[in-house]
């Protein structure tokens, strides 16, 4: 396995990665119940133009995408992680860590880093939380379904 900087350009991982996108959110979804999570409602198109840093963990014998994040930095002096997204045959082998890493790899020099997940998706918060994540927020989004924002502040 190795992790890798993802082309959105290359319609071969972009079909992957849609693919392995509307896995994992679906779930999601089913563990938060809340079937409208936005990357359900992407096509090829949008997620191709998303505008989005995408790392990826692929298997480096025959090429298969296990896991993916996306980052953008939408306000100064910040990275937001957009996206955490594990098959589910690669769960629990250190894939979102290892992506996790990545991305501070990447972004070494920022002051801020912002993730939002679902607040009974207790995998993702225990991920984001034993990085140093800090919940900050949680807001009902529909009847009975909470969304935590995590900031990790490195000042």
């Amino acid at each position: 396995m190795s992790i890798q900087l993802l082309s959105l350009r290359d319609e071969d991982m972009l079909a992957q990665l849609w693919r392995l996108q509307h896995m994992a959110y679906r779930l999601e979804a089913k563990i938060i119940g809340f079937q409208d999570i936005p990357p359900l409602l992407d096509t090829m198109e949008t997620l191709q133009n998303c505008e989005e840093t995408f790392y990826g963990c692929v298997d480096e014998v025959d090429g298969e995408l296990l896991g993916a994040v996306a980052v953008k930095e939408e306000e100064l002096n910040t990275l937001t992680i957009t996206r955490m997204m594990v098959h589910p045959n690669h769960f629990r082998k250190g894939i979102a860590t290892a992506l996790m890493q990545q991305v501070f790899k990447e972004h070494p020099d920022l002051p801020r880093y912002i993730v939002s997940t679902g607040t009974l998706n207790t995998a993702a918060v225990n991920l984001y939380m034993g990085f140093g994540f800090k919940p900050v927020e949680a807001v009902e989004i529909a009847p009975g379904v909470e969304l935590t924002t995590f900031h990790k502040n490195m000042l």
